[in-house]
């Protein structure tokens, strides 16, 4: 059995690589718990100059937690089903604070669980590949592992609607909501990181490497987006949206319409209380919404649907 977080030290770098790439590396207890030592140590390590956390070759980085390991978990009863959350969020601070440069490269798709241990570190490089999203209202959570903090920081209203709809976006998008620090094509990803294995100067090395992406759509949709995602309350979105007779209207509230009612509401209130709070209080804020969210029905319902049976048919409680 390969394991699924690989640690080593190369040159001035200390390199994670996650692993389980036939599951698209998602992030289990077991990685969690074998990272938050590693970084503990590596940042009083003075052979270690930075991190890069990269995932094996494949088509994804992170697709997010391993949300089916998680509902066998909840099915069980097992108490691990909320203890990967007590976990993973304070691995996602420490991320956060890491006192050297933290380098993610990001070649693929990028979400959840997959975020959390990438987009909190210093330096977050996407390439042409990348597929980031936040899609956790479709399988009655929430948009987690930090986004209480980063989604209110983007630009406009665009993070409420990723964190309603969860929306798919590309490169240039994250590069426009400053999700993303920088774009390497995907042809200069593997130099740039030999590169940083032995660089003293991690920005200067990261800028011979970096270009401009293509333009970012968000920015032209940025004005349609905020007159219906500003408003104060889920349903005067919907509401928002329905007197709009536009194609984009129309599938938007589509797309809403399938998410977990429970969800929507939890993740607008969330995201507008996020706007004050530091990093370290919207990750407690999503532990309180957690704790309560594994007592409940949506999101092992949710998870069944999507992921498990894949009949795309959640029951909601409430339906509505």
């Amino acid at each position: 059995m390969q394991d699924e977080i690989l640690f080593e030290i190369v040159g001035r770098a200390g390199v994670i690589t996650l692993n389980r790439p036939k599951a698209l590396n998602a992030v289990t207890l077991n990685m969690v718990e074998q990272m938050a030592p590693q970084l503990s140590a590596w940042a009083n390590d003075d052979r270690v100059g930075h991190v890069i956390i990269k995932a094996a070759p494949g088509r994804a980085f992170s697709a997010g937690g391993d949300i089916v390991q998680l509902y066998q978990w909840g099915m069980e009863k097992d108490p691990r089903f909320a203890g990967f959350y007590q976990q993973e969020y304070p691995l996602n601070i420490a991320i956060k604070r890491f006192p050297k440069p933290y380098i993610a490269l990001i070649d693929g798709i990028v979400m959840g669980g997959g975020v959390g241990v990438s987009f909190h570190g210093s330096h977050r490089i996407v390439t042409e590949n990348l597929t980031f999203a936040m899609p956790e209202t479709g399988i009655g959570l929430f948009p987690d592992v930090g986004g209480t903090y980063f989604l209110p920081r983007c630009p406009g209203a665009i993070g409420m609607y990723l964190g309603l709809t969860g929306a798919r976006v590309k490169a240039a998008d994250a590069m426009y909501c400053k999700l993303a620090t920088h774009y390497v094509p995907a042809e200069n990803l593997g130099d740039l990181e030999v590169a940083l294995y032995l660089s003293e100067d991690v920005d200067a090395t990261i800028n011979e490497y970096a270009t401009q992406p293509d333009h970012a759509p968000l920015q032209d949709q940025k004005k349609l987006i905020g007159s219906h995602f500003r408003k104060v309350s889920v349903q005067a979105i919907f509401d928002s949206l329905a007197a709009d007779d536009s194609k984009w209207a129309a599938q938007t509230l589509a797309t809403l319409k399938q998410k977990s009612p429970t969800s929507l509401l939890i993740t607008h209130r969330q995201l507008v209380s996020g706007v004050g709070l530091s990093f370290e209080l919207a990750m407690r804020l999503e532990y309180r919404i957690v704790s309560r969210i594994v007592k409940g029905v949506d999101f092992l319902e949710g998870t069944r649907a999507v992921v498990i049976d894949k009949d795309m048919k959640p029951k909601w409680q409430p339906a509505t």
